[in-house]
């Protein structure tokens, strides 16, 4: 197939990335990138001096290119992604897809009237290890799932726009939603102003779904360590998924606690406890991101499903719009309405 003509704008922080992604996929043909600021477009022309570049996001979607990735501040995602898709382009945004659940919309409403694809760029549905999860999950091999833990912290990055749950909580809502098929009923969070008043850098956030699944996040700018873990408890086994392991990241725990048949008396009442083997689940590695730019542009040519489409991008916003209002409102629960 004839490669997919790309362009990229935003050259900072993430830019990079997809830049180089893009650079390197023989399915796609990076044409040209965009960014306001001089030295980032000449940093990247000394890394790729094939591609065109340019400050004015206008030279961009003048061109015939047929798809855009989007790395800018979130404030600005609404505006890019729109004049990208009126355009006649499809779009990759970063997460979050825009900064309300409105604006979310109605860039999937508009992506749909244009016949073009808008996809949110939840990079951890295409980590090997998530997938893993997910296989493991619908399996049945832990069983019935009672509850989820996720700790995602480290020490910084502040972001100038945004706060911690709007930060970091998109990754593990993203990841909830693809591993349990689900979204949550309700969500509350709690957290702390430090640094910056006005804006949160520590915060725990609880969802709940279906048959009784519970979800807590724990986020934040402000820990000495890195750590970005997610534990699965079920009724069988359980799952430790620790995304700074290089080498095992999925390992199943073949642990539990078994309630024994009623008996007549308290004192007969006991449970048991298992401690079986733990078993490292094989993960063939391979870079998200470069997983999920193949997969924006495999999308485009074939149109088949996107893993991350906007639809998903718009209900992660919805949950953290729910956590928002629960932060504000000192720790309250939110119910989601889908």
């Amino acid at each position: 197939m004839k490669p997919v003509s790309v362009g990229v704008i935003g050259a900072g922080y993430w830019g990079p990335n997809l830049i180089r992604n893009f650079y390197c996929l023989p399915e796609a043909d990076l044409q040209v990138v965009c960014d306001r600021k001089q030295e980032r477009l000449d940093h990247i022309r000394s890394l790729y001096p094939g591609v065109c570049t340019t400050p004015n996001l206008e030279d961009l979607l003048n061109t015939d290119i047929e798809a855009v990735a989007i790395a800018t501040p979130v404030s600005t995602h609404y505006s890019i992604a729109m004049a990208c898709l009126r355009a006649g382009k499809h779009v990759l945004v970063e997460k979050p897809l825009a900064r309300t659940s409105q604006e979310a919309r109605e860039l999937v409403e508009t992506a749909r009237a244009m016949g073009r694809l808008i996809m949110a760029g939840h990079t951890f549905l295409y980590n090997p290890a998530v997938v893993a999860l997910k296989e493991i999950i619908s399996s049945g091999e832990i069983g019935q799932i009672f509850y989820i833990q996720s700790t995602r912290v480290n020490l910084g990055l502040y972001q100038p726009d945004t706060n911690v749950i709007w930060d970091l909580a998109p990754h593990d809502i993203s990841i909830l939603f693809y591993i349990l098929g689900m979204e949550p009923i309700s969500v509350s969070a709690r957290g702390g102003m430090y640094l910056n008043h006005g804006v949160h850098d520590v915060a725990h956030v609880t969802l709940n779904f279906e048959s009784k699944i519970m979800a807590d996040l724990h986020v934040s700018w402000l820990d000495p360590c890195k750590i970005r873990r997610i534990t699965i408890v079920g009724n069988k086994k359980m799952i430790v998924y620790d995304d700074i392991e290089q080498e095992e990241k999925v390992k199943i725990y073949d642990k539990g606690i078994d309630v024994q048949p009623y008996n007549d008396t308290y004192e007969d009442f006991h449970l048991a406890y298992r401690y079986g083997d733990v078993v490292t689940y094989p993960v063939k590695w391979e870079e998200p991101l470069m997983v999920e730019c193949r997969h924006f542009l495999e999308c485009i040519r074939t149109g088949s499903p996107v893993r991350s489409d906007g639809v998903q991008g718009m209900k992660v916003i919805q949950v953290l719009e729910a956590a928002q209002k629960s932060l504000s409102n000192g720790g309250t629960g939110e119910i989601i309405t889908w």
